[in-house]
């Protein structure tokens, strides 16, 4: 790999960054001067302006024909963002995690993780499928925005970060100014990084589904790495969750559906992915929920550590697969027998103590 290439995609990762940033303040200021509630901003605008890397890039390789590096973005970023993020923002502080998110907004990712599955099963997600899935995202968005009237909630963290709503011409042509720009450079950013993966897996030996779901999905979810930790270290850490979560049903929504809408003859998926990687992509979500239910509705610390742990594992595994290492098979063994199975009882040990403890609570 010469150093042109690792250039490129340094380059193409920076721009990326800065244009998700501008574009979504840009966005937010331009949301708040034409009357939208800072909730739905925060829902929409915010955590789906964190995920514009992983539609650019996901789109421009779909495009030029790369399925695997489309596909493989989407399920490594929410790969990433559970187990990575959610598991960081945790160990920071403890989360609280809001009785929209558990009962609502948790129940709905995994929805959409597990329709991935039978979508694939034939190898394509096709253009229809993926109008579908963009249909979703439109449906989601309108009952949040009926949700926030109807419960008419407002916060100032989005207008303490973001500013409050531009009143005149000039602050409104400079917002429209930063979403351009914030657009150009994620158009240019996302060309440069695919251009750069590619000639790195060919380098490396490696295929392009394996730099999609590590080094590409990595990248792309920096700004949601930057949102979550800052906020749970400000102690906002509802914010820090809720843009996980929502990165997570805009990525398979948005940037898979339209990445598969975009593609010559629908969105190719790999036997890889459908026999591993959309498992993963459902087990981290279905992880969520019990996680989330228990302990009052916090993310405690030890939970976080599991989370990053497995994150490790996962990358470990990825590696061992894309080398063909000798120590794969006894590695997947160990997983399979012992590592899994004592999560998935630790967490129902953790569910039971906690609906005993809320039975308990309710007697007396």
């Amino acid at each position: 790999m010469d150093a042109t290439t690792l250039v490129l995609f340094l380059l193409g990762l920076v721009l990326l960054v800065v244009g998700a940033d501008l574009l979504v303040r840009g966005a937010a200021r331009l949301a708040a001067a034409f009357g939208i509630p800072s909730l739905v901003i925060g829902l929409t605008v915010v955590a789906f302006g964190t995920s514009s890397p992983e539609l650019a890039v996901s789109v421009q390789s779909a495009w030029d024909g790369q399925p695997d590096l489309a596909v493989g973005n989407v399920l490594g970023s929410n790969i990433f963002n559970i187990l990575l993020i959610l598991g960081l923002s945790a160990v920071i502080t403890p989360l609280v995690v809001s009785r929209q998110l558990v009962r609502l907004d948790v129940p709905i990712m995994i929805a959409i993780s597990a329709v991935l599955i039978p979508l694939a099963r034939d190898g394509f997600i096709s253009r229809l499928d993926g109008a579908l899935l963009a249909l979703g995202l439109v449906s989601y968005v309108v009952f949040q925005i009926r949700t926030a009237r109807r419960e008419r909630e407002a916060g100032g963290e989005f207008t303490e970060e973001f500013g409050g709503a531009a009143q005149d011409a000039k602050a409104v042509i400079l917002n429209l100014g930063l979403v351009a720009g914030g657009l150009v450079l994620l158009v240019l950013g996302s060309r440069w990084l695919v251009e750069g993966a590619v000639m790195m897996a060919r380098a490396m030996g490696v295929n392009e589904l394996v730099i999609g779901l590590t080094i590409v999905a990595a990248g792309t979810s920096l700004p949601e790495v930057a949102t979550s930790v800052i906020g749970a270290l400000k102690g906002e850490r509802d914010i820090a969750v809720g843009n996980v979560v929502g990165s997570n049903i805009f990525n398979i929504l948005c940037v898979l559906g339209l990445s598969a809408v975009v593609a010559p003859s629908g969105l190719p998926v790999s036997e890889g992915a459908r026999d591993f990687d959309l498992w993963v992509v459902l087990a981290v979500a279905v992880a969520c929920l019990p996680v989330f239910f228990t302990a009052g509705g916090t993310i405690r610390r030890w939970e976080g550590l599991v989370f990053l742990c497995y994150y490790a594992a996962y990358t470990v595994y990825l590696f061992f697969d894309a080398t063909h290492h000798q120590a794969l098979p006894g590695y997947t063994h160990m997983m399979l027998v012992f590592v899994v199975p004592i999560t998935v009882l630790t967490l129902a040990l953790a569910v039971a103590h906690e609906c005993r403890r809320r039975c308990h609570a309710r007697g007396k």
